[in-house]
């Protein structure tokens, strides 16, 4: 539950002029960055936070329940913070940010909006976006194989098995019948052909065929 002092709640009801958002930013390396969208610097948890340095907030989602949220936040490339290099050099993976709302006359009335995790971050003609993921995505991750009908393995890799001189520069569609049909080998095939689908449901034994209970292969 969000802990909002009661002096901060009633300057944001009030529609305060002096409220601004401060963003703290922490990399998997240790570094600890502050940025705010106010016109001077301010210090809020022991991170100055600069100004001027181009960040923004962007759209956001969110509702009550399980699902994970997300917000964007954009701004300029520069020297000083969020460089080019670091971000190729892929620095800023899964690096943690909060986003506050805070008066910048008492920088100690702030009340944390939301935090999460850096989703990924890209470059825009000098700038940067970059989307944020909440404290639930982890949810939504897939830990492991899921059972499907078309093979879950990368053409021409371990699991596949396959040498780029067999594949031929010939494309894959993940179906049973083009793994044996085309690359004969289905004894590498990473799926599972024979899930029912939704026609089982509606699937009848007929007399011309063979109904012992057994493949239907």
């Amino acid at each position: 539950m969000r802990h909002i002092p009661e002096e901060m709640a009633a300057r944001i009801e009030s529609g305060a002029a002096t409220l601004c958002h401060a963003w703290v930013l922490r990399r998997a390396d240790g570094a600890v960055m502050g940025f705010t969208d106010h016109d001077r610097d301010l210090r809020l948890e022991d991170v100055v936070c600069r100004a001027g340095s181009g960040w923004t907030a962007g759209a956001s989602e969110g509702e009550a329940g399980l699902t994970s949220g997300g917000l964007s936040a954009s701004g300029g490339l520069d020297d000083e913070a969020i460089t080019e290099a670091d971000i190729a050099a892929g620095l800023y993976d899964g690096a943690q940010i909060a986003l506050w709302r805070l008066d910048w006359a008492r920088p100690d009335l702030a009340v944390r909006l939301w935090a999460g995790a850096l989703a990924r971050i890209r470059r825009d003609n000098g700038a940067f976006v970059a989307d944020l993921d909440g404290p639930m995505a982890a949810l939504e991750r897939v830990v492991g194989r899921t059972y499907g009908r078309t093979c879950d393995a990368v053409l021409g890799d371990g699991r596949c098995g396959l040498s780029a001189a067999t594949i031929g520069g010939r494309n894959c569609d993940k179906r049973w019948a083009t793994c044996v049909g085309t690359f004969e080998n289905g004894v590498n095939f990473q799926g599972f052909p024979d899930i029912p689908g939704d026609d089982f449901l509606t699937a009848r034994p007929v007399e011309s065929a063979r109904n012992d209970g057994g493949s239907r292969r």
